[in-house]
């Protein structure tokens, strides 16, 4: 057996392979959605996936809105955020934040956040993100194709 011949192929920005893929949210839960929405957006799905390249998939989620928190999260669990002032310590809970402009986009995107690795990379992977409340989206120019996010563990 010739050992030599097998190389490692590691992807990079010019052979990666990136995708536009649409993701409805309806009925699912958030935090079993944003886990997968991580590996989507890491490329963890893809066989070339190399850790230290964006090689993941553009993910546009719609019906963000229709997410959502098992048991009493909505209700019971707390964002909290600091304006940069003495005493500007701010906290919400889901249920604040869903009456707000904006705040379904806010719940989702913390969620992925928190599962993606920090720094540079993490932060590049989070503008592949696009997320939208309702049915409808910008991107039908890029042709995202459609896929049921429970066929991926």
């Amino acid at each position: 057996m010739n050992t030599l011949s097998y190389k490692t192929i590691s992807a990079n920005k010019e052979t990666v392979n990136k995708e536009w893929v649409v993701i409805d949210a309806t009925d699912q839960v958030v935090g079993r959605l944003c886990s997968k929405v991580a590996k989507l957006l890491r490329g963890k799905y893809k066989p070339n996936f190399t850790p230290h390249v964006d090689c993941g998939d553009n993910v546009i989620i719609i019906n963000a809105s229709k997410a959502y928190f098992t048991g009493k999260k909505e209700t019971d669990k707390v964002y909290t955020r600091y304006t940069g002032y003495p005493g500007g310590q701010r906290f919400n809970t889901p249920a604040e934040l869903r009456t707000r402009k904006g705040g379904v986009d806010k719940i989702i995107r913390h969620a992925v956040k928190g599962m993606l690795p920090k720094g540079p990379l993490g932060r590049h992977i989070m503008d592949n993100l696009y997320v939208y409340e309702g049915t409808e989206h910008n991107h039908e120019a890029q042709k995202p194709k459609a896929i049921d996010i429970n066929q991926y563990k």
